[in-house]
């Protein structure tokens, strides 16, 4: 039994004159990574001293400033990692490097050893403020849990004094979500009176949603409350670091950066603690997705998974945003009309901004392909059908003809599931341009002749056809209203059909001189009012049409 009445309502925050939600995100933030510690230690097997150099290097590439290294006085490793990093000078001189450490004089003395020969660097502490944890973790006051933050903040002030590069701090109220306004305000003005921090040399206040506690409006509240009331605030980079315990963790990040937030941390694919933090790529790509440029080199998606899925033995889910296999596919036959369309429309327009339905972005901004944007199964529909003939192989299906072949992959959908665009082309080669037993498929094209002809009562085009029926072979010369028309005369004559033409459709198949036609026609059978669409290839248009009837024929024939 789900028995609410254990949990208590968060509460909300009381700002009457917000001014976030009339506000729009007009620039990129700054992006902090802490994939290399908080990412880190949420793997179930934490990187090594390689995978983190590797990644390190994927963070820098992708064009990340500052860049959150580790816990260097509490890991081995992580202190060796920083070492190799200033040690084979892998830290460009634009980017800063940032250490986590808490508020302990011998911790923060180790973290100064490790920085040796760092140009510059983040020092972040932190301590929780929270009501829950200052009662049932620490049992303090709020004097007590205040002073540790101004503790640290000493220390810090003591090593970075002689300290040769540049130090910025940071201070997190771990727990900010849970903790009074007031009272996060008061750590962090006296955090921020012992630091002194000024406009040039500012100081960082990261307000974590360490646990998500309510809707993604609230934490916007609790952060334009902040911004609002701190003292000095060009003194201050007002950074956030959300996690994602409701699921909302990129909804809050956003409200939070209209709240006034100057600065993000969080992990590619967020990645972290319990749910995880917010990811970066997602915030980054929904700018991208608005026109705001995200200030981090995206274009190459698959890459950066490949790399994250190696060194983190963690796999990126298919319908993650943006970078799941799945996120640019569509199943449902409406979605791939819908695509089909939207694709068509922007060539028809030379449309400069990007605009398809169901396609928030265009995949191959993001180094992604065309080719698995639309999967055949049984909920698939006409159009999707329709979009991989033309967008695989360039089959530009007449529109009454998509049911028809779409009805033929939809019975081996239901039977075989997913149909790749390969037993696509297969199919639509059986069904329409070869043909292989006499009994099933009578009508076979062997060569003709056509010349235009002037003054003649029964029409302009003459024919010399050249075929058989059922295995005989025939020849037949008649004339007629055009090519067509008089290829209709001729089978009638001989076979006696009794077909009516109407629909025709061509197309080149590729482009340059040595470019195939291909031709599409509708055939009504006019003793049993059967019709059906026939399809013929050939390097020239009449003899491709000529194969387009023989093909609607042929699957007359089998009806």
């Amino acid at each position: 039994m789900l028995n609410y009445k254990r949990y208590k309502r968060v509460p909300v925050v009381s700002l009457a004159e917000r001014e976030w939600p009339n506000r729009e995100i007009r620039k990129a933030p700054v992006w902090c990574s802490v994939d290399l510690r908080d990412g880190n230690q949420a793997l179930i097997e934490p990187m090594v001293v390689d995978e983190k150099i590797e990644f390190f290097n994927m963070l820098v590439k992708l064009g990340f400033k500052e860049i959150e290294v580790g816990f260097p006085s509490a890991s081995q490793i992580e202190y060796d990692f920083l070492r190799q990093l200033v040690d084979r000078n892998l830290i460009p001189d634009d980017v800063t490097i940032q250490v986590l450490v808490q508020c302990r004089e011998h911790l923060i003395e180790r973290t100064f050893e490790a920085l040796k020969g760092v140009k510059k660097a983040i020092v972040h502490i932190y301590n929780s403020t929270s009501v829950l944890q200052r009662d049932v973790v620490f049992h303090m006051s709020k004097d007590e849990i205040k002073q540790i933050a101004v503790d640290g903040t000493r220390m810090v002030k003591k090593y970075a004094k002689d300290f040769p590069g540049q130090i910025t701090l940071e201070y997190s109220p771990e727990s900010f979500t849970g903790t009074e306004l007031l009272y996060a305000l008061e750590v962090c003005t006296a955090v921020q009176e012992e630091w002194q921090p000024t406009p040039d040399n500012k100081i960082i206040f990261n307000l974590p949603a360490t646990v998500e506690m309510n809707t993604p409006n609230v934490y916007a509240d609790q952060i334009e409350w902040m911004n609002k009331n701190f003292i000095d605030r060009e003194c201050i980079i007002l950074s956030i670091h959300p996690h994602n315990d409701r699921g909302t963790g990129v909804a809050a990040a956003e409200l939070a950066l209209l709240a006034g937030a100057d600065r993000v941390e969080g992990t590619l694919f967020g990645n972290g603690e319990r749910t995880g933090n917010v990811d970066i790529l997602t915030l980054a790509y929904n700018m991208f997705s608005q026109g705001i440029n995200p200030e981090l080199n995206l274009e190459h998606i698959n890459e950066i998974i490949e790399v994250y899925e190696r060194c983190c033995k963690m796999e990126v889910g298919m319908r993650h945003p943006y970078a799941g296999k799945l996120v640019f596919t569509a199943f449902s036959g409406s979605h791939q009309d819908a695509i089909n369309k939207g694709m068509h429309a922007m060539k028809e327009r030379n449309n400069p901004y990007w605009e398809v339905p169901y396609l928030p972005i265009d995949p191959s901004d993001v180094g992604r392909e065309y080719e698995p944007i639309v999967r055949i199964n049984s909920q698939s529909g006409k159009g999707g059908v329709a979009f991989v003939m033309d967008t695989y192989f360039g089959f530009k299906l007449p529109k009454g003809m998509h049911k028809e072949f779409a009805d033929v992959i939809q019975k081996i959908a239901e039977a075989h599931g997913e149909v790749s665009p390969d037993t696509i082309m297969e199919k639509f080669r059986e069904e329409y341009l070869t043909f292989k037993t006499e009994r099933e498929y009578p009508f076979e094209f062997t060569s003709c002749k056509m010349q235009d002809v002037d003054d003649t009562p029964c029409g302009d085009t003459h024919i010399s056809l050249q075929f058989k029926y059922k295995g005989e072979p025939m020849s037949v010369e008649t004339t007629g209203n055009g090519p067509i028309d008089a290829l209709k005369n001729a089978l009638h004559e001989k076979t006696g059909i009794n077909v009516k033409i109407y629909d025709y459709n061509e197309h080149a198949l590729g482009e340059g001189s040595k470019a195939r036609a291909a031709a599409y026609i509708s055939v009504m059978d006019l003793d049993t009012g059967n019709a059906t669409y026939g399809a013929g290839v050939s390097t020239n248009i009449t003899r491709a049409s000529i194969r387009a009837v023989f093909s609607a024929l042929n699957r007359l024939a089998k009806m």
